[in-house]
């Protein structure tokens, strides 16, 4: 009896890690194919293909929620911790179309980052595990999540200010902008629409909430080397 339950729970850790890893390649797919749509100025609303492909892994990260819902011994807690999860795992874009909702250009574009979220999220879990340290494992992660969040504005920045800003000519220009913007020095570059705007508050705002968890794992690190030296 002692040794079912270790092989239960061993079956169960590696049903979620073959799940995450399914997540993360979906998820780096739809990095790839937003990132060559933004490049190539395709209009993204506007292919059913893509409408269709989102559909899917939408539907692999709403089976990979309510599997972990029906595995798990406290559903109630699972639902209050994981409820997030099925939020960003619905296909908006789709439901977006189905009932023909008018909604601007730069918002309908931000909805295409949601599912991104959940990919994020299993990206910090499957990196967290190169490490025993926890301390390293909550940087690593944050370190991670940062630099997706950096990508993806650049991107958002990229699309909806590029033709408007004379600032932005390539893609280079909203990467820059960015990076820049994130570490709270600031840019030469500044935002002419109002999305433009609300991203260059929030990814300041996001550099200040991050950046001291650096300050943390090295103060961590140099404590940890004086402690060994001693």
């Amino acid at each position: 009896m002692k040794s079912i339950v270790p092989t239960k729970a061993k079956f169960i850790h590696d049903i979620y890690s073959i799940m995450h890893v399914i997540i993360l390649i979906l998820s780096l797919f739809l990095v790839i194919s937003i990132s060559i749509d933004t490049f190539n100025n395709v209009p993204f609303q506007s292919e059913s293909s893509y409408l269709k492909v989102q559909l899917i892994i939408c539907a692999i990260f709403l089976f990979d929620f309510f599997l972990e819902f029906f595995m798990a011994s406290k559903k109630m807690k699972y639902l209050r911790t994981h409820f997030l999860f099925f939020i960003i795992s619905i296909p908006y874009l789709n439901i977006i179309d189905y009932y023909h909702i008018i909604l601007s250009e730069e918002l309908r574009y931000f909805v295409r980052f949601i599912p991104l979220v959940r990919g994020g999220y299993a990206l910090a879990i499957i990196v967290g595990r190169f490490t025993n340290s926890k301390v390293t494992s909550l940087f690593i992660s944050y370190l991670t999540m940062l630099l997706a969040t950096v990508y993806f504005s650049s991107l958002l920045f990229f699309s909806i200010e590029q033709g408007l800003n004379p600032g932005v000519k390539e893609y280079t220009d909203s990467l820059w902008w960015a990076f820049m913007n994130v570490t709270t020095v600031g840019s030469n570059i500044y935002a002419v629409t109002v999305a433009g705007k609300i991203l260059s508050v929030v990814l300041a705002a996001l550099g200040m909430m991050m950046f001291p968890i650096f300050t943390v794992y090295i103060t961590s690190v140099v404590q940890k080397v004086n402690s060994k030296s001693t």
